[in-house]
C-alpha cells in the first residue's frame, strides 16, 4: 500500500490538477455514476467523528475525520483517506486526510469562483484563517488575477502564521489586508469566502451590501452551524450547492427553508452548472451564493488522481501490511 504524507501530496499535484479532478467528480455526480451514503456523524460531547465512504470508477474510498474544537497543540480537523481496489478489495493507498481535504475543498471554492463570478474579479475576502481558508485563497488565486486579499478572524493571534503561509505560496504583488470588521471585508471584496465552524452567522446582517457579490460558504456542515446572515437571503434568487445532501446537513440551507424564505426548487446542484445543464449569468442586482458541505465522492476522485500521479512519479512510501 502506498502512503502519501502532506509534503509528498503537495509535491505530486497542483491546485489546478485537483480542480480538474473535481470537475470530473461533478460529472460523475450529475450522471449518478457512483455509490455514496449520507456521511455518518458521531458526537462525543463537543467532538465530532465523520465517516465518509464512496464507490466510483475502479475504487472504493473511506475518509475518517475528527473535529476537536478545543485542540490547541493539534489541528482542529484531522483524518485519513483510504483508497481500495474495487475489483479485489486490496488497499491501494493511505493519504493524509487533512491535506487531501484542504486541497479538494479549496478546489470546490475555486471552481465556484471560476464558474459563478466574472473573470475580472480582483478582490477576495476570507473569514476564518484556518487550514481550510488557506486552500480557499490558493485556489481562487490559481484561477483569478487577484490583487487584494482581505482577512478577518475572531482570534487575531492567528494572523501572522496565516499571512506568512500565504506569502510563501502567492506572488509578492498580491496585497494582504486585515479587516477591522466583517462589514469592511464585505464592502472591499468581490468574492467573500467563509471557512469557519461557527454556529452563529459570521457575516454582517446588513441589507444592500450583497448585490453583485459571490458568497462562498465552506463551513456549516451540520444543522446547528450557520455562517450566512438573514439579510443575505432576502434578495437571493437561488443557492448553488455542491451536493443536494447540503439541504439536510447544513444550517445555512435548512434555516432559510424552514422559514420559507427559499424552497428546495431554489437549491441548484452545482454539477448542473459544470455539465452545462444550467447556464449561469452573473447578475449585479442580486447576490450569487454557493454552499459546500463536501462529499465522499470528491475525496475518492482526488485520491485516485493523486495515487496515479504518485505511482507515475514513483514517490511516496510503499508499505506491506
Amino acid at each position: 500500500m502506498l502512503v502519501l504524507d502532506e509534503k509528498t501530496m503537495l509535491e505530486t499535484v497542483s491546485m489546478k490538477d485537483v480542480m480538474e479532478a473535481m470537475e470530473r467528480a461533478y460529472r460523475l455526480y450529475e450522471n449518478k455514476q457512483y455509490e455514496m451514503p449520507l456521511r455518518t456523524q458521531l458526537q462525543d460531547n463537543e467532538n465530532t467523528f465523520l465517516l465518509m465512504p464512496s464507490i466510483a470508477h475502479q475504487s472504493f474510498s473511506l475518509k475518517i475525520v475528527s473535529v476537536f474544537l478545543g485542540n490547541q497543540q493539534h489541528p482542529v480537523t484531522q483524518g485519513i483517506v483510504i483508497l481500495m481496489d474495487r475489483q479485489t478489495g486490496c488497499p491501494k493507498a493511505l493519504f493524509n486526510g487533512a491535506a487531501l481535504t484542504g486541497l479538494r475543498t479549496g478546489a470546490i471554492g475555486g471552481l465556484a469562483v471560476d464558474y459563478l463570478s466574472p473573470a475580472d474579479v480582483k478582490n477576495v475576502g476570507l473569514i476564518g484563517t484556518g487550514y481550510q481558508g488557506l486552500y480557499q485563497l490558493l485556489a481562487v488565486c490559481a484561477i483569478r488575477n487577484i490583487d487584494r486579499i482581505y482577512l478577518y478572524n475572531r482570534t487575531s493571534s492567528k494572523y501572522p502564521a496565516f499571512i506568512a503561509a500565504l506569502k510563501n505560496r502567492l506572488p509578492s504583488e498580491v496585497e494582504i489586508h486585515i479587516a477591522a470588521q466583517p462589514l469592511d471585508l464585505v464592502q472591499h471584496s468581490d468574492v467573500i469566502i467563509t471557512a469557519t465552524t461557527s454556529s452563529m452567522p459570521v457575516l454582517p446582517d446588513e441589507t444592500n451590501i450583497w448585490n453583485g457579490k459571490l458568497i462562498v460558504g465552506i463551513g456549516s456542515y451540520q444543522p446547528h452551524m450557520r455562517e450566512f446572515p438573514d439579510a443575505l437571503y432576502k434578495n437571493a434568487i437561488c443557492i448553488f450547492v455542491d451536493t443536494l445532501d447540503a439541504i439536510k446537513e447544513s444550517g445555512d440551507i435548512r434555516y432559510p427553508m424552514e422559514r420559507s424564505w427559499l424552497t428546495e426548487l431554489q437549491m441548484i446542484a452545482f454539477s448542473k452548472v459544470v455539465t452545462n445543464k444550467v447556464n449561469h449569468t452573473f447578475q449585479a442586482d442580486c447576490p450569487t451564493i454557493f454552499k459546500s458541505t463536501g462529499m465522499a465522492l470528491f475525496d475518492l476522485v482526488v485520491a485516485e488522481m493523486m495515487y496515479e500521479r504518485a505511482m507515475a512519479k514513483q514517490t511516496g512510501a510503499y508499505v506491506h501490511l
